[in-house]
């Protein structure tokens, strides 16, 4: 079986992030942490929310730069596009935790999409190994920021003991 050679970055591999954050005007999303845009957002609905939105992110595996545990009100998208894998992990209300990897490996295991239900802490960070990932998420009806609600290290620590290594280092204060 004939494996393709990935393309070579424009200016070097180390280069990439830098031009996929210029490239896509990629700025720091408060609280959450991660580089991201807002790609589209649907027509405005009667309570004042799109119905739809999507973003494009970067996270890289430089110290503190992770998607931090939060969770919304409506069902989420993540799509996988270029990098290194990226771990989620999600800390269903009533549920067990459990990390699902996106990335391109999808005979592996690995998710190219996968939908977060409504209500689940989720953080996300590069896989062990990997240096960055680019990824983006939809939701309909569409992201708000007053729907972000923050997770606190020491309460779902207390909630999920057998992840609570994982979800101090997917924690601000």
């Amino acid at each position: 079986m004939h494996q393709r050679q990935p393309l070579p970055a424009p200016g070097g591999a180390d280069r990439l992030p830098e031009a996929l954050i210029d490239l896509y005007g990629l700025a720091p999303l408060p609280r959450e942490g991660g580089r991201f845009r807002r790609t589209w957002a649907g027509p405005e609905r009667a309570d004042g929310r799109p119905e739809g939105s999507a973003i494009v992110m970067l996270l890289t595996a430089e110290p503190g730069d992770y998607c931090a545990l939060h969770r919304l009100p409506a069902d989420e998208i993540w799509h996988f596009y270029l990098g290194d894998p990226l771990t989620l992990l999600l800390l269903p209300e009533g549920g067990a935790a459990r990390t699902v990897v996106l990335g391109p490996d999808v005979l592996s295991g690995q998710h190219v999409q996968f939908t977060v239900p409504a209500g689940t802490w989720m953080g996300a960070a590069v896989a062990e190994g990997g240096a960055w990932t680019l990824f983006g998420c939809t939701m309909a009806p569409g992201f708000t920021f007053d729907d972000y609600e923050h997770g606190d290290a020491a309460e779902l620590a207390a909630r999920f003991p057998g992840a609570a290594a994982r979800i101090v280092a997917l924690s601000r204060p």
